[in-house]
């Protein structure tokens, strides 16, 4: 359960981070201006606010996931399975969006609708390539004769990776929503927002993959090992 522990803290850290960057966490009561009066802290779009929420529970889904796979692992039937190679170009397409998206950020906030557009059609083809290597990966391990239901491991690969494969799915509607804005020449305010939810929701996306890799390849299981060694042998808790 120590892998679904360290999930879960670091799904939070990443919560207050992003609540306090959205000021959502600012008392309005506790500032005022020259004058004396209250200054009351400009509300935060809906927006905002809702993708927070729904990454929340997205995080809170994957750790399900995670914490089934953990126990389901402690069993004595479970046959580990070496993931596909493609895996870890797939994590670098998912990257180059999550990077591609910062730029668009940077772009926007500068005007540059050019370099936004050009931006959110790098990440879009990023994620489509990511997206393509995923199903390689499944008929990889089609290939080798490892299907849903050849053994509890290749089935909890398939059903995770789905899961943020969907997602990621998902991801690219925002992102074809936030080109047409560029493209029609929005309003700066609504593009801005939009380059800044999408780049907010592909961060997390990459994030959850990371995680998700940690823990399908083992390593996640071995680095806590390691951590609680080094606490032991240092004489902490």
């Amino acid at each position: 359960m120590s892998a679904i522990l360290v999930f879960l803290a670091v799904l939070a850290l990443a919560a207050g981070w992003w609540l306090a960057r959205q000021g959502l966490m600012v008392k309005p009561w506790l500032h005022a201006d020259a004058a004396g009066a209250i200054a009351h802290a400009p509300r935060q779009p809906a927006a905002q606010i809702g993708l927070g929420v729904f990454l929340a529970v997205v995080g809170s889904l994957f750790a399900l996931l995670i914490s089934a796979y953990v126990l389901r692992a402690e069993m004595g039937d479970w046959q580990a399975v070496a993931l596909p190679a493609i895996v870890w170009p797939n994590t670098l397409c998912l990257l180059i969006a999550s990077l591609a998206l910062e730029w668009a950020r940077v772009g926007i906030t500068q005007d540059d609708l050019a370099r936004a557009r050009t931006s959110v059609l790098v990440a879009s083809a990023a994620a489509l390539a990511f997206l393509a290597g995923q199903l390689f990966a499944w008929r990889l391990l089609a290939a080798g004769g490892y299907f849903v239901n050849s053994n509890p491991a290749v089935s909890f690969f398939y059903l995770m990776t789905a899961a943020h494969g969907l997602h990621v799915i998902g991801g690219m509607f925002a992102l074809a929503r936030t080109f047409e804005r560029i493209w029609n020449g929005d309003k700066t305010q609504r593009i801005r927002l939009s380059v800044e939810l999408a780049a907010t929701y592909w961060l997390f996306m990459l994030f959850v993959w990371v995680i998700l890799l940690l823990v399908l390849s083992g390593w996640a299981g071995e680095f806590l090992s390691i951590c609680g060694q080094i606490l032991s042998g240092s004489g902490i808790g």
